[in-house]
């Protein structure tokens, strides 16, 4: 009994260490990256996005405010404050939707963790991420024109914990935030990635996520939402999950329905949506993401 434990131990280690060896310093640059975003141009971006005109073209709006939810560094509550005081300076609903869904979906932090995967998935969450942005704001358009869809009462501009003088200590405080918030995740992503290597067969993730391709993206988006809890935790499932015959399309759709109904994200969103607009949402991520993991394998199948 001791010598299978033993046994089973170094197996483990050995598929730890080698995912810890692969994604590792993706992890670190990408807090890098993401402190570097939050301490000096995370201003200039918002700055960019309360400059928008309100009588501004509606489309240019959409493709700029989802391409500025993915430079935003701010989490989902972070996010929500910063909308409500978009909302105020009058900026449109539909270009308001474009910049929380994409901000919910990716940040630079993220893209860093998510080059870890490979060059076509990272390009794959990139353009998916931004899509998902820009359609958010033509359904808000096209559904909610006459309409509130948004309720930003009781929100406040949150409070900026980036002010130390010295810009060194500011950047480093930052960077522990970062490390304080997403190491315990990353670690237990390794570790489920390394029992998954260990114990679940190839056969198995293949004939779940790859084999069946509407079925896998099905059982992808699905298995999104209960089980993402962190972006930089999840990268190293994927890249297991990928090595052993997910599809992309089904990998697509999990980074989608992932971020977008993680329980954090979805308590912050229910506060300022209603139960109504709530549901919408929900249906609205399910929906855009199936159709678009299916897309994807299509086009690389």
């Amino acid at each position: 009994m001791l010598e299978i434990i033993q046994r089973e131990l170094i197996y483990f280690w050995y598929y730890f260490t080698l995912q810890l060896s692969q994604i590792f310093w993706y992890w670190v640059l990408g807090m890098i990256i993401g402190s570097v975003v939050s301490v000096f141009f995370k201003d200039r971006i918002h700055a960019l996005m309360r400059n928008m005109k309100g009588d501004g073209s509606s489309l240019a709006g959409i493709l700029f405010a989802s391409f500025l939810g993915i430079l935003s560094p701010l989490c989902m509550y972070g996010t929500i404050p910063i909308a409500a005081s978009f909302s105020k300076s009058g900026i449109k609903d539909e270009w308001l939707a474009s910049f929380m869904m994409s901000s919910i979906l990716l940040n630079p932090q993220l893209i860093m963790y998510s080059a870890a995967l490979g060059t076509k998935v990272l390009l794959i969450r990139i353009i998916t991420c931004f899509i998902c942005g820009i359609a958010a704001g033509l359904v808000i358009h096209w559904c909610f024109k006459k309409k509130e869809f948004f309720t930003f009462k009781g929100f406040d501009e949150p409070k900026n914990k980036d002010t130390d003088p010295n810009i060194l200590l500011r950047f480093l405080k930052n960077l522990y935030r970062n490390v304080k918030a997403t190491g315990l995740y990353f670690l237990i992503g390794v570790v489920l990635s390394a029992l998954f290597q260990r114990y679940i067969p190839e056969e198995a993730i293949t004939f779940v996520f790859g084999g069946n391709e509407a079925w896998g993206v099905l059982m992808a988006a699905t298995i999104g939402v209960p089980l993402y809890v962190c972006g930089g935790g999840t990268i190293p499932i994927l890249k297991a999950w990928l090595a052993s015959g997910m599809s992309l399309g089904s990998a697509a759709a999990f980074m989608i329905t992932g971020p977008a109904t993680k329980i954090t994200n979805l308590g912050a969103l229910k506060a300022v949506l209603g139960i109504k607009h709530f549901l919408f949402y929900w249906l609205f991520v399910i929906v855009f993401s199936l159709v678009c993991g299916l897309i994807i394998n299509i086009i690389f199948h």
